[in-house]
């Protein structure tokens, strides 16, 4: 497929197609600019968006209600969520599960009482409830078995969770869908379309994701504190930075770029074209080789960071590496 960037000239190609657009190689890409979640944070920081919480009512079981707010130029979502006690026999990531320890769902404004008892009644059901125009997504997520506890028992004891764990686990909780353009009730991709904040995709389901991520270290902390309110402390805010949110499967990507064949296309090739303009430089400023070094080495870091049980992802890690020690030693 052509584009605009054809035309440009470079002394240096893009790459082939027949070799960036394998299976292989694309299943294994790593984030960047255009990533979901990068666009909506780089949004977020530069047009000072605000976040607080109006509604927390959760008891010593994690049970209960509460509402984080996310307010942007313009206009303000909400995160309304539902939480109960879920006995670990019944906590599962397959997509026929009925019962979560989290359900959540991105409102369009700030609820009202009224609206908020009305998706008490739907929202924990998932598929089996309904929602409305006013909803934007719908979401549920399980506490991870092997970090969840642990991390609530050690701020208990006022001691920071075990950063070995951390880094083997990664997140706190996992989602097992989120749900939005239309499904069960919600409001359909056209309604919010042309809302700059919205124009990217998935830009609603990464917002929810987002704020999810805020609920959870907000609540283990909250769990640790009411089991002992004189001992317990509050993470570590490096530790806190390390936490993300856990993804089951993704399924709902395969249709979406099936679905979105041009989209896939301009991603790609507007990283290619990145990549061949800078392949293509005959110098650099001494303050752009210095960027790429820092990068360059922040990137050496995350590698060394990561966990992986699976051998056929652990050769390629160990190639990433490879490559990236190469890469510093040039520089």
């Amino acid at each position: 497929m052509s584009t605009p960037l054809d035309n440009l000239y470079h002394d240096v190609p893009r790459r082939d197609p027949a070799v960036v657009m394998r299976l292989e190689r694309m299943g294994a890409s790593h984030q960047g600019r255009l990533s979901f979640m990068r666009i909506l944070l780089r949004r977020m920081k530069a047009e000072k968006w605000r976040f607080d919480v109006p509604l927390f009512e959760i008891d010593a079981r994690g049970v209960g209600q509460a509402v984080y707010s996310a307010h942007g130029p313009e206009r303000s979502y909400s995160l309304v969520l539902f939480a109960i006690d879920l006995p670990p026999e019944k906590r599962s990531d397959r997509v026929i599960a009925t019962e979560w320890d989290v359900t959540f769902t991105l409102f369009d404004g700030i609820p009202t009482a009224d609206d908020i008892t009305r998706l008490s009644q739907n929202v924990p059901k998932q598929e089996a409830g309904r929602v409305t125009q006013t909803e934007l997504s719908v979401s549920r997520a399980n506490r991870s078995v092997r970090l969840f506890d642990h991390v609530v028992d050690r701020l208990a004891k006022g001691q920071q969770p075990d950063q070995k764990k951390i880094a083997d686990v990664g997140y706190l909780m996992r989602t097992t869908a989120v749900y939005g353009s239309g499904k069960l009730g919600a409001a359909d991709r056209e309604q919010i379309a042309e809302r700059p904040e919205f124009s990217a995709p998935f830009q609603v389901e990464m917002l929810s994701v987002y704020l999810t991520r805020a609920f959870v270290l907000d609540l283990v902390e909250h769990l640790a504190w009411l089991r002992n309110p004189k001992q317990a402390v509050k993470l570590d805010p490096d530790l806190r930075r390390g936490f993300g949110i856990g993804n089951s499967t993704g399924l709902g990507m395969a249709p979406f770029l099936l679905n979105h064949p041009s989209l896939l296309n301009n991603w790609i090739c507007a990283r290619e074209e990145g990549l061949a303009r800078v392949r293509s430089l005959v110098t650099a400023t001494p303050e752009a080789v210095a960027k790429m070094r820092d990068l360059t080495l922040r990137a050496v870091v995350n590698a060394d960071r990561w966990r992986t049980d699976h051998p056929v992802q652990q050769t390629r890690l160990a190639t990433l590496k490879d490559d990236l020690a190469l890469l510093k030693t040039h520089l």
